[in-house]
């Protein structure tokens, strides 16, 4: 726990010294936070300084000391846990249908400054695939950016008057970011993404209003907004975080239309005594209402509602709700074993429908269901988690769902 006292506005830091790093840039940080050497000692800034470098991927855990050297001359440790941050990824889900799993290996603190460099391999019935670089310090402590190339391919259902078919659906995407940090709490990426789509019937219905295989390249600009007021200690969150973006995408072909495509995600953490934490995430999102059969917003596993299926579903508006309370069960120097009840629920516009559908049975889906958390307190995410959701809505399913991390 750490403890913090008044300054006196005429005390003045000597030296800053970071204690316990192993693979930190040391520049870097210096860089990051703003207290200086020769600064004002101002218990404050220090405050933010430890937040934001507890939100780095390589840092678990930042405490200070502060020691008098001459008259009003100080010196300031930072004492820095570090995290292992080479880590595996791997997620899978399974329902009453097919299985489902992503496999990857991500390096999230490269050279030692907060970089993020991997790839994954996806098997959705399909092989799909991705490598990705991030680094948000890049060309200074506020300027950086982003790159993602990946290969997505899914099976599609789309529905028209109760009748199903099923798409083959490949994304190809190629995507580049400016990520401009505002201060520790707001950050903005503004950025586009080249992607060619195509679709290939496979079975089920033939609808006259859709072609069985079309092939379409887009153009996509993107900007987000983030703001993040969340406090960490080792696994355990509080605080409040939002996340806003807003896309316009626009095809190469007169077959489709262009469209805007928005969503806010609102995540809110709570410590409930020194062991528990209730957490939820509300996302509203709504979409230009083309009645495209392959809206933007999908109801997936893996994304929004647990046990619910693979891409079962897809809208052009989406209030969905994630809610849950995990409680530490067994904790040791390392590890902990964390077990979560949790209520996963959503409801969809229809492509081409009205705000009506958010209310319609059909379209509301409530599932709750109950976890289990292995978690390593100084590797990066190391956070293994499975869940079997179980839908008591209209025409449920249920399953398993596993994966890396905490889900929201």
């Amino acid at each position: 726990m750490i403890t913090f006292m008044g300054f006196s506005q005429e005390n003045t830091i000597g030296k800053i010294d970071f204690l316990g790093t192993k693979k930190m840039n040391i520049d870097f940080i210096k860089n990051l936070i703003q207290t200086k050497s020769g600064g004002i000692l101002d218990s404050l800034t220090i405050k933010k300084d430890i937040q934001v470098l507890q939100r780095l991927n390589g840092i678990s855990k930042v405490n200070f000391s502060v020691i008098k050297t001459f008259d009003n001359l100080y010196s300031l440790s930072f004492t820095l846990i570090e995290n292992f941050t080479i880590i595996p990824y791997f997620s899978a889900s399974t329902t009453s249908g097919f299985g489902a799993y992503r496999v990857g290996l991500y390096e999230y603190n490269f050279l030692g400054k907060n970089n993020t460099i991997g790839g994954f391999y996806q098997f959705n019935e399909y092989n799909s695939g991705g490598i990705n670089f991030s680094s948000p310090q890049f060309f200074n402590s506020k300027f950086g950016f982003e790159i993602n190339i990946q290969k997505l391919i899914s099976k599609e259902p789309v529905y028209i008057n109760e009748a199903k078919s099923n798409y083959k659906y490949t994304n190809t995407s190629f995507e580049v970011l400016t990520i401009f940090q505002v201060n520790y709490q707001n950050q903005l990426k503004l950025g586009v993404v080249l992607f060619n789509e195509k679709y290939n019937y496979i079975d089920g219905a033939k609808f006259a209003e859709i072609s069985q295989n079309f092939d379409i390249n887009k153009q996509l600009v993107k900007a987000e907004y983030s703001f993040d007021n969340v406090n960490f200690d080792f696994y355990l969150v509080n605080g409040f975080k939002s996340n806003l973006v807003f896309q316009y995408v626009v095809p190469n072909s007169n077959s489709q239309k262009k469209f805007l495509i928005g969503w806010n995600d609102f995540l809110y953490y709570k410590r409930l005594g020194s062991k528990g934490n209730w957490v939820s995430r509300l996302r509203l999102g709504l979409a230009t209402n083309n009645n495209n059969p392959f809206a933007p917003f999908p109801v997936d596993n893996n994304l929004n509602i647990r046990g619910v299926g693979n891409i079962i579903d897809r809208g052009t508006g989406a209030i969905i709700f994630n809610t849950e309370f995990r409680k530490t069960i067994l904790e040791e120097k390392r590890f902990v074993l964390q077990g979560n009840a949790f209520i996963d629920s959503g409801t969809w516009r229809n492509a081409g429908g009205d705000f009506s559908d958010f209310t319609s049975q059909k379209n509301i889906r409530v599932y709750p269901g109950l976890g289990i958390r292995f978690i390593h307190k100084t590797i990066f995410n190391a956070v293994f988690r499975l869940d079997y959701g179980y839908g008591i809505t209209k025409d449920a399913s249920n399953g398993f769902v596993f994966g890396i991390g905490q889900y929201f």
